[in-house]
């Protein structure tokens, strides 16, 4: 076929460029000849029932207040490209609902709350969205799911996003979400502290759908230690370092999960004890300690959040083993003290405890332990300044809204999901260090269920001594 002219330029050369949205020929041609593709929402088994239950908690908590949540939308990574869209935790928390663009409003009534779903639907063979709108256009993203397929899958009223706008007076006096940002500022809703309040002291104590959840993410984090483990020696022998181990990680937890729950870190020698070293671009050091700290979060977006230290060549040094020894010895002081009726804090203390004292028998403090565990003092904490664990769940430092009082001010209760993660990070310029301790970094973190008769190390599957991990480190090289 010849579509150009006499003169060999195109017929529409010289012309302004055509906007296909104004071009009728066009928009009846692409609106016809397309086979009807179904699409279900792709959730995991549950999601429904577990939302549903969520939905009626912060009801109950929250009665007589109409209450927003949206999922929100990818922020912008540089000019017209947007970073990887991920649904606000809360919003997952309650509706199930990954959609980009979509907000829950729980409508109060006497006596509890109407809960819709408003979704914007997806632009089909036409619409003229279909071929011009990036974000929700099928030509563009592939076919999804529509909103009578949400509706069904998640046992919820769904409307189309507009519908929302013809019920705007409604909406005033209602508590917001942070993350109903962009509905908030148009309808003039200020964000609800207490309902963020309220959301993480709700999100605090899983059921039994989320800790099945947690423990899929676990189950694939521990498999994912092993993958990386595996091409260390790759690594090392065709100069890929870091870079690659954090890639192995990241390509394992988008295999068997959603992807990785948060930047994962890979430290090498000098890199260990930098507390988030994300950027992951150095050489991997044959005689190093190599500081691993990486989460698969799975499809429903709960995530692990995992941590361990290992030889590179799978024998610690000397002194890698000393200060491996004293965090292990402060890790299993935290584990100890996780159980209901107990403090949360009561694992810092203790864990901290035994670094103080560990720090003070190698001679690193200045001043007594007890000067140090004071709170004029805290002189252990230039090794170790960071906390010491969090809840755990939709994110990985999870139910950060919470007060004090909700959160260290409270007691353990079983269904709480939470980390213990002590180190020890030795800078490679610390001047306050001997020289051979210089650039070791330590860390042991594990996830952790309270239950109701004590705890359960859900990670428990990757050892925390030093013989164990040298053991399991050497049995995975080169697998």
């Amino acid at each position: 076929m010849n579509d150009r002219t006499t003169t060999g330029r195109p017929p529409y050369a010289g012309t302004r460029y055509p906007k296909l949205a104004q071009v009728p020929a066009f928009r009846q041609f692409i609106s016809q000849g397309w086979r009807e593709v179904q699409t279900r929402p792709d959730v995991p088994e549950g999601t429904a029932a577990a939302a549903a239950a969520h939905r009626e908690r912060l009801s109950a908590a929250m009665s007589g207040r109409t209450l927003v949540l949206s999922s929100g939308v990818a922020p912008v990574r540089n000019d017209d490209s947007s970073y990887g869209f991920r649904a606000d935790s809360s919003f997952v928390w309650a509706t199930g609902c990954q959609a980009e663009g979509a907000t829950l409003v729980m409508w109060a009534r006497p006596g509890g709350h109407d809960a819709v779903l408003y979704m914007p639907a997806p632009f089909r063979p036409g619409d003229d969205g279909f071929f011009s709108n990036a974000l929700h256009g099928e030509l563009w993203v592939g076919p999804s799911a529509g909103l009578s397929e949400w509706a069904d899958e998640l046992q919820l009223t769904v409307e189309p996003i507009e519908a929302l706008d013809a019920r705007a007076g409604d909406l005033q006096g209602a508590h917001a979400a942070r993350s109903a940002g962009a509905l908030a500022e148009a309808q003039g809703l200020e964000a609800s502290a207490e309902l963020e309040r309220m959301l993480s002291v709700l999100r605090m104590v899983k059921d039994g759908w989320e800790i099945a959840q947690l423990r899929e993410a676990v189950d694939a984090t521990v498999s994912g230690f092993a993958a990386v483990v595996g091409e260390i020696p790759r690594a090392i022998a065709e100069g890929l370092g870091e870079r690659w181990l954090q890639g192995t990680f990241d390509r394992h937890a988008r295999t068997f999960g959603n992807g990785p729950g948060y930047s994962t870190i890979v430290g090498s020698g000098a890199h260990a004890p930098i507390l988030h070293w994300v950027r992951c671009d150095g050489p991997i050091h044959a005689d190093a300690a190599l500081l691993l700290d990486m989460g698969v979060e799975a499809r429903s977006l709960y995530t692990a959040d995992v941590t361990r230290t290992v030889p590179a060549q799978g024998t610690f040094s000397a002194a890698q083993r000393e200060v491996h020894d004293l965090v292990e010895r402060a890790h299993r002081a935290g584990l100890d003290q996780i159980r209901p009726g107990t403090a949360y804090l009561d694992f810092h203390f203790a864990s901290m405890q035994v670094i103080a004292q560990g720090l003070h028998d190698w001679g690193l403090l200045p001043v007594s332990v007890d000067e140090a565990l004071s709170p004029d003092g805290q002189h252990h904490r230039r090794y170790l300044a960071c906390g010491i664990g969090h809840h755990l769940g939709l994110d990985v430092h999870d139910c950060s809204q919470a007060h004090y009082e909700d959160y260290m001010g409270a007691d353990l209760e079983p269904g709480v999901v939470m980390t213990v993660e002590p180190g020890l990070y030795f800078h490679a310029h610390d001047l306050t260090l001997p020289p051979e301790l210089r650039g070791i970094g330590v860390r042991l973190e594990d996830d952790i269920l309270v239950t109701d008769s004590g705890s359960e190390v859900l990670s428990a599957a990757l050892p925390i001594d030093a013989a164990g991990i040298e053991e399991w480190t050497r049995r995975h090289l080169g697998a």
